[in-house]
């Protein structure tokens, strides 16, 4: 795209033979996003889609840490719930409760964490007691 545009030709045409030009090259075929879908297009606009989608690719989390960490317990609970066993309960109520312990420890920045420690007994025999109703 280093020509000039000739004098007399309408910007307008030099612009799409230059394209047309590169499309019959194959320039555009090696293109990540050639022949997948565009955006849906009927979406409201929004200036920092780029930052958005960049987060989203990272993984990075748009919330506070104290809010974070309580989206991690709500999970953790819910894991404890289905876990298929005992030992498996334990675990995941024992990695979030250190998490937990860290944060009370040095609270996070932004709303309260309003989280306790989990009861891991109390979290295990309630688990056992669901499952002897399923067996029964």
């Amino acid at each position: 795209m280093t020509e000039r545009k000739p004098p007399g030709v309408s910007f307008e045409s030099f612009v799409d033979k230059q394209i047309r030009e590169a499309a019959e090259r194959g320039d555009f075929a090696a293109l990540s996003g050639f022949g997948k879908p565009l955006p849906d297009e009927a979406a409201p606009y929004d200036e920092l889609w780029w930052v958005k989608q960049k987060l989203h690719r990272e993984g990075a989390s748009v919330l506070p840490p104290s809010l974070a960490l309580r989206k991690a317990a709500e999970d953790a609970a819910e894991a404890a719930r289905t876990a298929v066993s005992e030992s498996q309960v334990r675990r995941i109520l024992g990695e979030i409760n250190t998490r937990i312990a860290e944060a009370l420890a040095r609270p996070p920045a932004g709303p309260p964490l309003n989280l306790t420690l989990f009861d891991v007994e109390a979290a295990v025999a309630e688990w056992r007691e669901t499952r002897d109703r399923a067996g029964s």
